[in-house]
């Protein structure tokens, strides 16, 4: 079981290096390099982006100890995450790599990667609608039937 828990932790950390870090931190870092708007460091970014880390952080926890997966989509959970954050959006993990973006954005207020933000938000949506949601649909049935009546794909349902 141990080798289990090993290969899994490994298949995690491969899978946080290939997409979050490159979502929010290599292509970032590439659009600062080429942004001829950029400006001076501007701290209240930093009020998004921890936020943004943590969110994603505890997602990623989350498919790894309760789904028993990754965030990759070569090797997702095995079980529906229905729990902590998830209990209240059905993207959680999305909305915390938006929060980083949008927080780096402000932190050296880069339009160009403010742009970056808005054109991955979109893409998250039709990845989540088009992709997602039906594979969801079709591993977990009436689980997810349920889920995705309860919990909202973006914001949470204000009660």
């Amino acid at each position: 079981m141990k080798n289990d828990s090993d290969n899994l932790l490994i298949r995690t950390l491969a899978a946080v290096l290939i997409l979050p870090l490159s979502a929010a931190g290599l292509i970032p870092a590439l659009i600062l390099v080429l942004d001829p708007w950029r400006q001076p460091v501007f701290l209240p970014g930093i009020i998004v982006l921890i936020p943004g880390i943590v969110i994603t952080g505890i997602c990623i926890r989350d498919f790894y100890t309760q789904g028993g997966g990754t965030l990759a989509p070569w090797d997702p959970p095995e079980y529906l995450v229905v729990t902590g954050l998830y209990r209240f959006c059905r993207n959680p993990m999305y909305i915390g790599v938006l929060l980083l973006i949008i927080g780096l954005s402000l932190l050296f207020s880069s339009p160009l990667l403010l742009l970056y933000g808005v054109a991955a938000a979109a893409a998250f949506h039709l990845r989540v609608v088009k992709y997602e949601e039906p594979k969801l649909m079709a591993a977990f049935g009436q689980k997810w039937v349920l889920y995705s009546a309860m919990v909202n794909r973006w914001l949470p349902k204000i009660r």
